[in-house]
């Protein structure tokens, strides 16, 4: 069986209202099942993506944008969400959803620069990846 090689960078932005999170589900979902990945990897994705976008959106200043980008290749998926958050713990390793990351993704890791006067908060990135596709 000759398997086709999958490799892809997608962006998507959208404001950080929890109204956009179903868009953001279906995108990575269609990202993820177009480059062949098991719909074991595409769940995970898709729970993961849910819990980092639902934190940074609820801790994100007025008016923020939610960056989501997918980057993958044949046997992993790295994705990061940012947006500009009014705190610099949208997401902590003690909470719940953090425990929860790391029981459905290979790696997990936070980005938080200080407080940015011009942007009025936070610059925060979550990133997560996912190993797949293995036989």
């Amino acid at each position: 069986m000759i398997r086709q090689s999958h490799v892809g960078v997608i962006e998507v932005r959208v404001s950080a209202e929890a109204d956009r999170l179903a868009m953001l589900r279906a995108v990575a979902e269609t990202v993820l099942l177009t480059a062949d990945f098991t719909l074991d990897v595409v769940t995970d994705v898709r729970v993961a993506l849910d819990e980092v976008a639902t934190a940074l959106i609820l801790d994100a200043i007025p008016g923020a944008e939610l960056a989501c980008e997918f980057r993958y290749d044949s046997g992993e998926v790295r994705v990061r969400v940012a947006t500009v958050t009014e705190t610099d713990s949208a997401l902590t390793e003690q909470s719940v959803g953090w425990h929860l990351l790391d029981a459905l993704t290979d790696a997990i890791r936070t980005t938080c620069d200080g407080f940015d006067d011009e942007l009025r908060g936070y610059p925060v990135a979550i990133h997560f990846s996912k190993v797949g596709n293995e036989d």
